[in-house]
């Protein structure tokens, strides 16, 4: 069936949550809605933006472009454009981009009648970036402890942070996040090896049905979590790795300033080691 004639079935008016049927209206294959112009809205602003920090820097090398924020002595005040007002408007920006793409995700679903895991995912990830450029400088008491916008600059950002903290992997969040992260790669290569596997055999055998997919793994490790159950540990695995990322630095400054190694000592003083 063509993409078009499919998608016809499931362009029906309603599920809007800002404008009704003033902004109920699709460009090609792309539903916008309101929440589509404010994303384009935000992202053009953002971008050009961006650009004129750039025209205003000492280079125009793509990798040492780099948007500061505002000096530590502004705290949460409004700064000049050139010292750090630039980022406070294209953080601005951005949070409005990706909340406005994430409410977007929530209109579609609500024409499709389904559920709202794919724009509760990606609010994990805007909560994430949120972490690190609005919650944790608030608590911090200045904008400027945000993390540049460049590559290198946000690179040597995140080196000083680690740095400042001694072993910052001895966080126990940080723990947790990348254990996550890890786990997240090993059940996609597990997942996506075994459907490759069972959809692409040896030459004049048959494509193998999902029983097949389940007794490999039951054979293999002792359970199969089945066709469906495998994307949803996928997708707990994944929002787990990215909630414990945010954690991980909003507890770095503001609840815990002393080096992370530090934080151990409880372990060390437990009863049973005397």
């Amino acid at each position: 069936m063509a993409l078009l004639s499919f998608e016809r079935k499931y362009r029906v008016r309603g599920g809007t949550l800002v404008g009704g049927d003033l902004f109920d209206f699709w460009v090609g294959p792309f539903y916008v809605g309101f929440f589509g112009v404010t994303t384009i809205f935000f992202a053009t602003l953002g971008t050009a933006l961006i650009l004129y920090g750039a025209a205003i820097g000492p280079t125009w090398n793509p990798w040492l472009i780099s948007i500061a924020p505002p000096d530590i002595s502004y705290g949460l005040s409004l700064a000049p454009l050139r010292e750090g007002g630039l980022w406070q408007i294209i953080t601005i920006c951005a949070v409005g981009a990706f909340s406005s793409w994430a409410l977007r995700e929530v209109e579609i679903c609500r024409k499709l009648g389904m559920g709202y895991h794919v724009p509760f995912a990606f609010s994990v990830a805007i909560f994430a970036y949120v972490s690190l450029v609005v919650i944790r400088p608030a608590l911090m008491g200045a904008w400027g402890f945000g993390f540049p916008y460049g590559i290198f600059s946000h690179l040597d950002w995140v080196s000083n942070t680690g740095y400042q903290y001694l072993h910052f992997h001895y966080n126990p969040a940080h723990m947790l996040a990348v254990s996550f992260f890890f786990t997240t790669a090993l059940a996609l290569g597990l997942h996506g090896s075994l459907v490759l596997s069972a959809v692409n055999p040896a030459k004049g055998t048959d494509v193998k049905s999902p029983e097949y997919e389940d007794t490999f793994f039951r054979d293999l490790v002792g359970y199969s979590v089945g066709t469906l159950g495998i994307h949803r540990v996928g997708l707990l695995l994944a929002l787990n790795a990215g909630f414990w990322s945010a954690v991980c630095i909003i507890l770095s400054g503001p609840f815990w300033s002393r080096g992370w190694p530090e934080w151990w000592t409880w372990w060390l003083n437990l009863p049973i080691w005397r």
